[in-house]
């Protein structure tokens, strides 16, 4: 999908720093959308992949200026929640888009169950009826059930699966059912306060119809992420070969330009052809999984040749920055390529960043500002829900090391 010297294969004519540009005003990275609600930015540009980290809500600052509480607001009054959606995994979809991410994810559950069946001895009967005494039990109660509450609820029709069970990760057949009715969009999983990036959830009904075909999806996406090719497309869904090429070509889905792999959606064809990169630097701080990378999940789209033989921070002995399938701190982005690396350091309530271009006013602010929003709002900046002020340490150090953007007096606690 890249060129030997790292740029975006486009086809003859197009420039890298021009998908990169275009990629990223798609993705609202331009700063003009500052008015915009949560449900407006996922349904524009994408839905946020979230994993109890402080991805979602960096991403909708970054875009649209909105804070933890709106965010927490939007998604209380169900105008965006976290499904499981494409290939299983979780992500923060606007209301638009319930049915058609439940339905991409809904086959993953559905083989769950079949491998439990397989390896377990678990029957489909048993667990539709487990699905059976979860609703009576959600029906009956007052609010959301955490799952110890559920098992309690449902006494015997849920059971232990034993040794064999927990070494296949699944301790009881509590699980499955879940899994199966959040699908089926009779559950839907509710944090417990509010917070996207703290993994604590109870469980209450819900009657959200299911529908949407691979071509619904595959227009989503190229509205998202155009130009990308069939390969980013099946790595976002989690298609076969065979279906993504049907339903892209389903999607009326063209070339960005003769000779091309990377197709987009033809409507926008003239509006690409006429695009040109902004003059001016316009600077975002991202968490390393945000949609500007982990729709297509190809780094070296979004970085310089020159920066990609940069060593990671903290990383292994000849590993570098360009050979990693994602980035491995957060990202700072400027018109779609990515420009520096931060973390936050919970210790020193700050910012550390590591700038590859030189140091200027706009960026320092962008920084400040994101720093400011993490410390007042947000308390940390986890990558997912295992990262924690401790196991970051090494790399806040290397990125503290490596610096050559250090802060002015008087610039706050941060190092930007």
């Amino acid at each position: 999908m890249a060129r030997a010297n790292g740029g975006p294969a486009a086809g003859p004519g197009i420039e890298a720093a021009k998908l990169r540009a275009w990629w990223s005003h798609r993705q609202w990275l331009d700063g003009a959308h500052p008015e915009a609600s949560a449900g407006e930015v996922l349904a524009a540009t994408g839905w946020a992949r979230s994993v109890g980290g402080a991805a979602p809500y960096l991403g909708l600052f970054a875009r649209a200026g909105l804070g933890r509480a709106a965010v927490d607001a939007a998604v209380a009054g169900l105008e965006a929640h976290e499904l499981p959606a494409a290939r299983g995994c979780t992500y923060i979809v606007p209301a638009e888009d319930f049915g058609l991410a439940l339905a991409a994810g809904a086959a993953v559950p559905e083989g769950e169950v079949a491998a439990a069946a397989k390896h377990l001895g678990v029957t489909g009967g048993e667990v539709e009826r487990l699905c059976l005494a979860v609703d009576r039990a959600l029906a009956g109660a007052p609010g959301p059930l955490d799952p110890a509450a559920i098992r309690v609820a449902v006494g015997e029709a849920v059971r232990s699966l034993g040794e064999p069970g927990r070494k296949r990760g699944l301790s009881t057949t509590l699980p499955l059912a879940l899994g199966l009715m959040q699908s089926r969009g009779q559950v839907r999983r509710v944090p417990v306060n509010g917070r996207l990036d703290q993994q604590r959830y109870g469980y209450a009904r819900w009657d959200q119809p299911v529908g949407g075909s691979a071509a619904d999806l595959a227009r989503r996406y190229l509205a998202w992420a155009g130009p990308a090719s069939p390969k980013h497309f099946r790595w976002f869904s989690g298609f076969g070969a065979a279906t993504a090429r049907q339903a892209l070509a389903e999607a009326g889905a063209v070339p960005a330009a003769p000779g091309s792999e990377l197709l987009m959606l033809p409507e926008l064809v003239d509006e690409f052809a006429g695009f040109t990169v902004p003059a001016e630097p316009y600077y975002t701080l991202l968490a390393g999984i945000d949609g500007i990378h982990l729709l297509h999940r190809e780094l070296a789209r979004l970085v310089d040749p020159a920066d990609a033989a940069r060593p990671l921070p903290a990383g292994r002995a000849g590993r570098s920055f360009g050979s990693e399938a994602d980035p491995q701190t957060h990202i700072v982005l400027d018109r779609g390529r990515i420009v520096g690396l931060w973390e936050y350091d919970t210790e020193r309530a700050g910012i550390v960043h590591l700038s590859f271009v030189p140091s200027n006013a706009e960026l320092r602010s962008a920084v400040a500002r994101t720093e400011e929003f993490v410390r007042t709002e947000l308390g940390d900046a986890r990558g997912f829900s295992l990262d924690s002020p401790k196991s970051r340490m090494p790399r806040i150090a290397a990125l503290r090391a490596s610096s050559d953007d250090r802060a002015a007096p008087g610039d706050g606690p941060g190092e930007a």
